[in-house]
């Protein structure tokens, strides 16, 4: 796990390598054990490193193979390498490191850009072939890994985040009125290639991205996900041990690929809590880990009952973290700095705090994100499934968090666009290759919104403190093994039944049977007191009121009640506003003004 960048001139210039060490020093959190740089005519690489698999010298980056003539710069984590590895001998091909990054190399000399589908697990990376004088990225199946880029007509700029981009200078920051309409109708999402700011776009997932020195670009899919039913028909039973088979089989990739110890956040749920029971008869000592804050206008902000459940069952090493209410606060700026794109879910800081602690005792964490996803477990598929009209009209019921009325009445006009997310939706659900209206919903989510929601925010505030997190649930064979069952089998139970009889008799009942939990932060969800007036002093500063992004009286119409709007999945309107204008304060406002 590290954070990479590059830049590629076009115009026949050299790279502006001041830039790149700005852009690289910016990813120092992601990498903190070393950095590194290479130069070749038109390409130049930036990377920092997380050491988590051959912690040698040898697995430096960036990688050069001078037999192969090939440079490498990786951020994530090969799960099947030492496998790729062996085939890989047996070609012939010699090694000098033990580690994933070098069998990457190796494999993209072996079967060209066709390697990326032979690989499991999360990747973003870049090849620069010193013969060809091309560059090829590329980003993994459910984009798990980041991969940002910036493009005109002189030269190529990628890296792990936006922030980086932004630190090597030369951005359009305008914002993206489309990207906006997204981001404030899909609880943050602004789905690839887009990103709020005009002149930074990511590389979708499962797709790779070939240039070459002259500036010709060649894109490719490499996997879609198919939601339909098998040919031949699978009963309950055999759907039920497919699920533990495949479950048992991403765990054991996800351990043993490290070279150091794995640890699992243990919110308490039943994802993290399976994780634990899978994982604990492998692991010596098990480090677990969870927090939990004070609770707000009755809300418990903890799971802890559940979680300590589980710790006291399987014999961890549990660490429990119970944090004041305002450690949030005082972290929010931190956090916020930390988001590679404005994230407005309250446990974002959650996550954050729990990602500084679990980094003092291990590298590698194992967390539940995905399995919601994945098998149906969100209350708003099965009222998704009950109503009647078009597919549009039944997912934009229950998930939008603004009808496009509002958000007219929201912007002001420089920003006013037509409803160009429900039009991306309902193209995205008519796509090919789903059964159900259900299939629809769950292949548009688990592709294309989750990677910038649950998965970006697990990604970006365990990195900020060089930790390296693992989603078991995302392993491609596990989604499209989920993929093709009934709708009705995963929904069954109230949602997520699969995993709930994989657990049956592992973890206890009382985990399984509880009602799904959500990160509780309520300090964040019930805006009052200190938080308050932090929101009101961010909606009614010099620099909001410039940018003029928002109407004035819409934003008074929120102040006058901070609690009583909410979207539809319970999140705060207002903050979602101040979030974003927080977020463009302190990584592209001060950016620029420095």
């Amino acid at each position: 796990m590290c954070g990479i960048c590059g830049e590629l001139r076009f115009d026949g210039a050299s790279p502006d390598m001041d830039a790149l060490r700005r852009m690289t020093a910016r990813l120092a959190l992601r990498g903190p054990d070393h950095e590194g740089y290479y130069n070749d005519g038109a390409l130049a690489f930036g990377h920092r490193r997380l050491a988590v698999i051959d912690l040698s010298p040898h697995a430096d980056q960036p990688m050069l193979d001078e037999d192969l003539q090939l440079a490498l710069v990786f951020n994530g984590t090969i799960y099947n390498y030492q496998e790729l590895r062996a085939e890989l001998v047996e070609m012939g091909y010699a090694f000098f490191s033990t580690g994933d990054s070098e069998v990457i190399l190796k494999a993209y000399h072996a079967w060209g850009e066709h390697c990326v589908q032979r690989f499991y697990g999360m990747f973003a990376f870049a090849i620069w072939d010193l013969r060809g004088r091309t560059l090829f990225l590329a980003r993994d199946r459910l984009g798990i890994k980041p991969l940002y880029h910036t493009l005109d007509g002189a030269r190529l700029r990628f890296a792990s985040t936006p922030q980086a981009l932004l630190a090597g200078g030369g951005v359009d920051v305008s914002l993206d009125p489309v990207a906006l309409h997204q981001h404030f109708t899909l609880h943050g999402v602004v789905p690839a290639p887009r990103t709020i700011l005009q002149g930074i776009k990511k590389l979708p997932p499962a797709h790779t991205l070939r240039f070459s020195a002259s500036g010709e670009v060649v894109q490719r899919c490499y996997w879609t996900l198919d939601a339909t039913r098998p040919a031949q028909p699978l009963t309950e039973g055999e759907w039920l041990s497919a699920t533990r088979t495949v479950l048992l089989r991403a765990v054991e990739r996800h351990r043993l690929a490290s070279d150091v110890p794995v640890g699992v956040l243990l919110s308490g749920g039943l994802d993290s809590s399976l994780l634990v029971g899978l994982l604990s008869p492998h692991v010596d000592e098990l480090n677990t880990f969870s927090i939990g804050f004070e609770e707000v206008a009755g809300e418990v902000a903890d799971e802890f009952e559940y979680s300590d459940l589980v710790a006291e069952q399987f014999k961890t090493r549990h660490h429990k973290f119970a944090l004041p209410n305002d450690e949030i606060l005082k972290n929010l700026p931190h956090a916020i700095l930390e988001m590679s794109e404005p994230m407005p879910s309250y446990d974002v800081t959650a996550f954050y705090l729990l990602g500084e602690r679990v980094s003092r005792d291990v590298k590698v964490v194992l967390a539940g994100q995905g399995a919601d996803e994945v098998f149906g477990g969100y209350f708003w598929y099965p009222r998704m499934a009950a109503e009647g009209g078009t597919p549009l009209e039944r997912f934009s019921r229950h998930y939008f968090d603004r009808d496009h009325a509002e958000y007219l009445e929201m912007m002001t006009d420089d920003y006013a666009v037509p409803d160009v997310t429900g039009v991306w939706v309902s193209e995205q659900l008519q796509q090919p290759g789903a059964d159900e209206f259900l299939d629809q919903v769950l292949r548009l989510d688990v592709t294309r919104l989750m990677v910038d929601d649950p998965v970006k925010r697990v990604d970006n505030m365990t990195m900020a403190w060089g930790l390296e997190a693992r989603v078991p649930f995302l392993d491609h064979e596990l989604v499209e093994l989920a993929a093709r069952m009934p709708p009705e089998l995963k929904l069954k139970e109230g949602g997520k039944f699969p995993l709930k009889a994989v657990a049956r008799g592992l973890i206890p009942d009382a985990v399984i049977d509880r009602a799904k939990g959500y990160f509780p932060v309520p300090a964040l969800k019930h805006v009052r007191g200190d938080f308050l007036e932090k929101i009101r002093s961010i909606l009614y500063s010099d620099a909001c009121i410039k940018r003029g992004l928002y109407r004035r009286s819409y934003v008074e119409k929120l102040l006058a009640a901070p609690e009583a709007h909410l979207t539809r999945i319970q999140g705060s309107k207002l903050w979602h506003l101040a979030l974003l204008e927080w977020w463009l304060q302190l990584n592209v406002d001060a950016v620029n003004n420095s």
